[in-house]
């Protein structure tokens, strides 16, 4: 015990730099938990699940994936065929068509705020099958269910995230005409019935898939009898839950020895796997946080950690001369001065990463960092045991060869000097 209180009353004599180390510790903590937070997310995104996965069905050949809606209903159900084939429930389907569009129908008056990025979908699967809004609870989960309701009912509707409501400058209950982008003259005239709860989907948008369906089909009578370039290509992506990897080998086979869907081909993978897929235009910024960012960082963490232990430790020499006459060991100095070092780095650590933790989660409501089609990251929970990680592997790897020259201070040599 006397021995903590000795190093704890060396930090307190030494406040300033103590802090300042400190200080620096919890700057460098923060931005690798962030960095961490981002990368943690995005390998449990596209690593592989053998229970309760789920699979997107697209195209073939082509990014991005562009199907007939015909495909639709037929994919949903997982393309069964003959009998003993599996068929998938409506409560583990649901179809994507994404709608780009802008508030401003002349672009040269557009600015970003005025674009707004949409998908078209069956209301229903917003509580069955989109990721996070599957396991809500409670109020939050009762409320939504009303706001899903109300997109059942109003076909003409729209659930937007708050952020991109706020962008729009926009309330619930009002309408907007969004003028399309992607789908070239089908503009459509919404009426805002809700918001997401807030997380993950504050920038996105949902929309009744019949609506635009309605929309592409109405096309021809205005445009004498031709269709709209995307009649035919409207179907983006489909989406099942599966239980296990059997089931999902059984579904795939299903849809891939289907005649059904020939032309255009379309391929069955994992969600891990399609994810992987979109982020592959993100790869070099990925490799570089992880490979690059991240241990810079703890590189510089842990030079800035010795350079102020190898200070302190050239203005004690004469303290360490006297703890030796004393009868304290050599070892006994060197984990002294690194004890002092790993206090400061584990306690600086763990203060940081749990005050961002804190921040991004409750404060923020999540890290706006958009890469591919998540909006937003989240801190989770491991972050308390990175800071005390980082903070205390950085102190030890920076105090080592400083506590080693503290350790060799020679008694002699020391008095002869003030002599």
């Amino acid at each position: 015990m006397k021995y903590f209180l000795l190093v704890f009353e060396t930090m307190r004599r030494n406040w300033l730099r103590t802090l300042l180390t400190s200080l620096g510790t919890m700057v460098m903590v923060f931005v690798v938990t962030l960095v961490l937070s981002i990368l943690t997310f995005l390998d449990r995104a596209t690593s592989e699940k053998s229970q309760n996965l789920k699979a997107i069905v697209s195209e073939r050949w082509q990014i991005p994936s562009q199907m007939p809606f015909a495909y639709a209903d037929a994919l949903a159900e997982g393309a069964p065929q003959n009998e003993g084939d599996h068929r998938v429930e409506p409560k583990d389907a649901m179809t994507w068509s994404f709608y780009g569009g802008s508030i401003e129908k002349d672009l040269r008056l557009a600015t970003r705020s005025s674009f707004l990025f949409a998908f078209a979908l069956q209301p229903s699967s917003l509580l069955t099958m989109m990721d996070e809004l599957d396991s809500l609870a409670g109020q939050q989960k009762s409320e939504f269910e009303a706001v899903v309701k109300k997109l059942e009912e109003n076909r003409r509707g729209i659930v937007v995230g708050k952020d991109r409501l706020a962008a729009l400058e926009k309330n619930v209950g009002d309408t907007i005409t969004l003028y399309g982008l992607n789908y070239k003259e089908i503009d459509l005239e919404l009426t805002i019935v809700g918001l997401f709860p807030s997380g993950r989907y504050d920038n996105s948008a949902a929309i009744n898939r019949e609506y635009l369906i309605s929309a592409l089909d109405a096309y021809p009578q205005s445009h004498a009898g031709k269709p709209h370039p995307l009649a035919s290509k409207s179907l983006n992506l489909v989406w099942l839950r599966l239980k296990d990897k059997d089931l999902f080998e059984k579904v795939s086979n299903q849809v891939l020895s289907s005649p059904s869907f020939s032309s255009p081909a379309v391929k069955v993978e994992t969600a891990s796997s399609g994810i992987s897929t979109f982020l592959e235009a993100y790869r070099d910024l990925i490799w570089g946080m992880r490979w690059l960012l991240a241990p810079a960082i703890l590189v510089t963490l842990s030079l800035v950690i010795s350079n102020a232990i190898s200070i302190s430790v050239r203005e004690r020499r004469m303290e360490f001369a006297v703890l030796k006459v004393l009868g304290f060991r050599p070892w006994q100095i060197l984990t002294l001065v690194m004890s002092e070092a790993l206090a400061i780095g584990i306690l600086s650590g763990v203060f940081s990463a749990g005050l961002t933790y804190y921040i991004v989660n409750v404060y923020f409501g999540g890290l706006k960092f958009p890469i591919a089609f998540f909006g937003e990251f989240r801190i989770p929970w491991e972050a308390w045991w990175w800071g005390a990680a980082i903070g205390g592997g950085t102190a030890f790897a920076g105090s080592f060869l400083p506590a080693w020259s503290a350790r060799t201070v020679k008694v002699s040599d020391v008095f002869a000097k003030i002599a």
